[in-house]
């Protein structure tokens, strides 16, 4: 039997399933095309659900999921993470964990220093991010994608105009760091902008 076909999202709104600012910037600048007038959780007052699965794109359907049956809008959630092959692939889907303080802010310079201390005698330094995109709809339908960027990472944190461990990450083939690139740079080479280049020929448009 065939597999059925992906289910479209037409234009309207739309809840962005995450608390992040940086991420929210993201999406709103990659959907302003497709006619999604986008919300994130975090202005709705959502809480933050638990984030148990062991996969990139597990976290992202309980998160999108979520959204959708609290506001009965179609949500859209990321799951992203930063990987270091000396590290076995860790932080990986523990990437925002690594960042918690005991308050439950977070502090990515703290996770980064603990990258460089824990991999800092490795000759690897291979890494790459994940972005997991699950689109969620209010009756419990979903549609996800995967998306990478590899490259390495570097001990001295450069740059300030990304989020997260994009400091401390530079893509294949380039110089700069993801905290050093303008947004634009970013998005020509991001997890993210990939995966949301399938998601977008798989249910947009």
């Amino acid at each position: 039997m065939p597999a059925p076909a992906p289910r479209r999202l037409g234009a309207g709104r739309l809840v962005l399933a995450s608390h992040n600012v940086g991420k929210l910037a993201e999406v709103r600048a990659l959907l302003l095309p497709y006619g999604q007038e986008v919300v994130s959780a975090k202005e709705l007052g959502l809480p933050e659900p638990a984030e148990p699965a062991e996969t990139f794109l597990g976290n992202a359907a309980i998160k999108a999921l979520a959204a959708a049956r609290a506001t009965g809008l179609p949500a859209l959630s990321d799951d992203s993470g930063f990987s270091v092959a000396a590290l076995d692939g860790a932080p990986g889907v523990r990437t925002a964990d690594w960042a918690q303080r005991p308050d439950g802010t977070r502090d990515y310079a703290m996770a980064m220093a603990k990258v460089a201390k824990l991999a800092g005698d490795a000759t690897d330094r291979r890494a790459w991010f994940t972005s997991a995109l699950v689109l969620a709809w209010p009756d419990g339908h979903t549609e996800g994608v995967e998306g990478q960027v590899h490259g390495h990472w570097v001990t001295q944190p450069r740059g300030d105009k990304g989020f997260g461990y994009d400091p401390m990450f530079i893509p294949d083939g380039e110089q700069e760091t993801f905290g050093e690139m303008p947004p634009e740079a970013k998005a020509r080479l991001s997890h993210r902008s990939r995966a949301f280049a399938a998601l977008a020929a798989r249910c947009l448009g």
